[in-house]
């Protein structure tokens, strides 16, 4: 069973997208997938179709009001989720006292762990108690980047973050790579994913790129991903050949 935090405190840069899309990817071939969000904006929740408003119990009630996690789990037809809504925004004063706060998330999916092949948290745009939850119950972390050059700001401040972890709480914490995303055939595009290439060469995988398209928003107003929505198109057979590399470096880190 592997955990992945898909993290970047940057807003809008395909965090929900590649969490939907790698959880699906990773159930059509073959793995059960369970889908966390960990975001109060509670974006994962939608693109499957949920309202989050509409919801009363959600992941806040297992990490602040300490619910059994099993109540929490929506069975979907492709994979399992266990939502979240704005109620999660006052997690983050919540926990801020709580003894092992930074372990609570991996504490309390525990009991449910062997009911799966991979968990995929969904990590809120900021570099907060909650997103340092996920990383600390994550075997490892995939950072989706927006192909532009503002997209890499701030991404040495999450490298940083997570090798802090890994010293001093999480030492097995590992990267499993960096996603370019919103990819289109321009020089600039290139000129990003070239420069994140070369930069991390030999020290952080660097996916292919994921293209930029409409299908992604549409696949949000009704409610499925992009492998249900679109199967034959190219950004579904980018996610299930990520899908594959993943299960593939899950296989190794065993």
């Amino acid at each position: 069973m592997t955990v992945i935090a898909i993290s970047n405190q940057k807003g809008g840069v395909g965090k929900t997208t590649t969490s939907l899309n790698l959880g699906r990817a990773l159930s059509y071939i073959g793995n059960r997938v369970l889908l966390i969000d960990l975001d109060f904006q509670g974006g994962l929740t939608l693109s499957c179709g949920i309202n989050p408003d509409s919801l009363e119990r959600t992941i806040y009630n297992a990490l602040v009001g300490n619910e059994p996690i099993e109540d929490l789990i929506h069975n979907l037809k492709h994979f399992d989720l266990i939502p979240a809504n704005i109620d999660l925004a006052g997690a983050e004063v919540e926990l801020l006292n709580e003894i092992g706060r930074e372990r609570i998330l991996d504490e309390t999916i525990k009991p449910i762990k062997d009911k799966y092949d991979f968990i995929i948290i969904d990590t809120p745009p900021n570099l907060g108690i909650l997103t340092v939850n996920a990383l600390c119950s994550a075997d490892g972390v995939i950072i989706p980047v927006e192909c532009k050059y503002l997209g890499l700001r701030g991404l040495s401040i999450l490298l940083k973050t997570i090798e802090k972890l890994r010293k001093r709480i999480k030492p097995s914490l590992q990267i499993v790579g960096i996603l370019p995303t919103m990819y289109e055939r321009t020089a600039h595009s290139n000129e990003v994913v070239g420069e994140l290439k070369e930069y991390f060469k030999g020290k952080i995988k660097i996916f292919n790129p994921v293209k930029k398209t409409v299908k992604f928003p549409e696949s949000v107003v009704v409610g499925k991903s992009i492998i249900d929505y679109a199967p034959t198109s190219d950004v579904a057979k980018e996610y299930l050949n990520i899908a594959k590399e993943v299960e593939q470096w899950a296989k190794s880190h065993q």
